[in-house]
């Protein structure tokens, strides 16, 4: 009689939790990535206490979180990697492997709440009304931030965006979300302008095969923009737009979303155009209006003025 291989049971238990987390919960490639990255971690430090994942109680868990504090990740990491041992275990309990969740006492980590960092309407133009249009890649840029702006698209959702996409005599893009959820997003004649101004420099790139389809490409490169060209493109024409705060791509999609409540938009709405699957996720916006709220307050009520 053999005796079982702990090893190889670990390696098939992961395989179909990622079968899983592919066909049953639709992750992109970059979530899934994660997911069993923080598996990996749980693994490796049962290993190091001769604990199989199968057999894990409520304390073996909280010493795996102890041991993330002491190599000085952060609440918002541990968080993050407690998600993913969250849904392992509810994947485990779904597919018979255990009788009970051991992760359902488990306490998340103490997160303060960091607002994000938001643009102004007149710090937005400000931005656009600086590109360098003589740049081949000027009027690709204003398209890119009118785009991200108009639309509160995340920079995946701006980088992946096609021609086959837009309906833009309509007024609308298909945008595909996280988990591959499509969503119809209203466009503003402005993004739109810029869109159209940009196709002419556009058709001028001998774009490689497989990447005509996209609307954003690189003019160096001549393929669909990364997520990384994107981030340095919008942090130096923050710069030079002389803008202080610290902004990126997602920096228009919390703008977008915090105008549009600022402006009376239903909540609900909000979560619809960001493709939120949780409307517990864009309340972090009614935050930010409570917040601009009470500075209006203490700058305008007769009780708060400051003298002199």
């Amino acid at each position: 009689m053999t005796c079982a291989d702990p090893k190889k049971d670990e390696h098939n238990l992961i395989y179909k939790y990622k079968q899983y987390l592919l066909f049953e919960k639709s992750l992109s490639p970059h979530t899934l990535d994660a997911y069993l990255h923080d598996i990996e971690k749980l693994l490796h430090h049962l290993s190091t206490q001769g604990k199989s994942p199968l057999d894990v109680r409520l304390e073996d868990l909280e010493h795996f979180l102890a041991s993330l504090h002491d190599d000085e990740i952060g609440p918002r990491s541990q968080a993050r990697i407690l998600s993913g041992i969250r849904s392992f275990y509810r994947f485990l309990v779904i597919d018979g492997y255990i009788e009970a969740d051991p992760t359902l006492l488990l306490e998340s980590p103490k997160i303060g709440m960091k607002l994000p960092e938001v643009l102004s309407v007149e710090e937005i133009d400000q931005l656009i009304a600086s590109i360098d249009l003589s740049k081949r890649e000027g009027q690709r840029n204003r398209a890119i931030i009118e785009t991200l702006y108009s639309c509160g698209l995340r920079v995946s959702e701006a980088c992946n965006l096609r021609l086959s996409d837009l309906y833009l005599n309509e007024g609308f893009i298909k945008v595909e979300g996280k988990g591959s959820k499509q969503r119809l997003v209203p466009i503003s004649s402005r993004a739109i302008a810029e869109i159209m101004e940009y196709m002419t420099d556009r058709a001028e790139i001998d774009i490689k095969p497989g990447h005509e389809d996209y609307l954003f490409v690189s003019a160096h490169f001549k393929k669909r923009m990364s997520r990384i060209t994107m981030f340095h493109i919008i942090k130096v024409l923050a710069e030079e737009a002389g803008i202080k705060k610290t902004i990126s791509p997602h920096t228009f999609r919390h703008s977008f979303a915090t105008h549009l409540l600022e402006g009376g938009a239903n909540l609900r709405v909000i979560q619809s155009m960001l493709g939120h699957e949780d409307i517990g996720t864009t309340e972090i916006y009614t935050h930010i209006d409570a917040q601009r709220l009470r500075s209006e307050i203490i700058d305008h009520h007769p009780r708060n003025k400051r003298k002199g």
